[in-house]
């Protein structure tokens, strides 16, 4: 199948897709400070480049975008029916890169903690989801992790092994 846009559209659109302070990064940057938290974003210094560093509490967010990082089960990701492959392996070095960095953080002693862009989304469900996503940072008795089981949903906290948060998508 090929594409519905020229190579000169595709190459425009993929250009415009922003790597750091999209919309799903503002949200929960906006909500945290206006809650009093202070952070860094984008550091550099630390694996796979956090979108959001909260020293105090020894913890990183990472905001990812769910086709780009290969969120199973979300309605947001699917595959594109063109160049199935290219995107079926960029979307696998995207997921593994994401559990590499994501374990060199815990070996530095950081809290990891990985939001998914369905799970705010909607003005709906993005309130409530914003104030657990605060309560477990400033919590910091809870330890925290991107799901690499993608069928989990993203903040997960592990008192004594208890999943707290089920998958709700639709």
């Amino acid at each position: 199948m090929s594409d519905v846009m020229t190579s000169e559209q595709r190459s425009r659109c993929m250009a415009s897709i922003k790597g750091k302070d999209t919309k799903p990064e503002m949200i929960v940057r906006k909500y945290l400070f206006s809650r009093g938290l202070r952070f860094r974003v984008q550091v550099r210094k630390l694996p796979g480049n956090p979108d959001i560093v909260l020293p105090k509490y020894k913890t990183v967010i990472f905001v990812n975008g769910c086709f780009w990082h290969g969120h199973e089960g979300c309605r947001y990701f699917r595959l594109p029916k063109s160049n199935i492959e290219f995107w079926k392996e960029k979307i696998e070095r995207n997921v593994a890169r994401d559990v590499r960095n994501e374990a060199e953080l815990k070996a530095l002693g950081w809290r990891v903690v990985g939001v998914w862009e369905c799970e705010i989304k909607t003005v709906a469900q993005r309130e409530e989801y914003l104030k657990r996503l605060y309560n477990r940072i400033v919590n910091p008795t809870q330890s925290y992790h991107i799901e690499t089981d993608m069928d989990n949903q993203s903040i997960a906290a592990e008192p004594e092994s208890e999943q707290i948060y089920g998958n709700n998508h639709s």
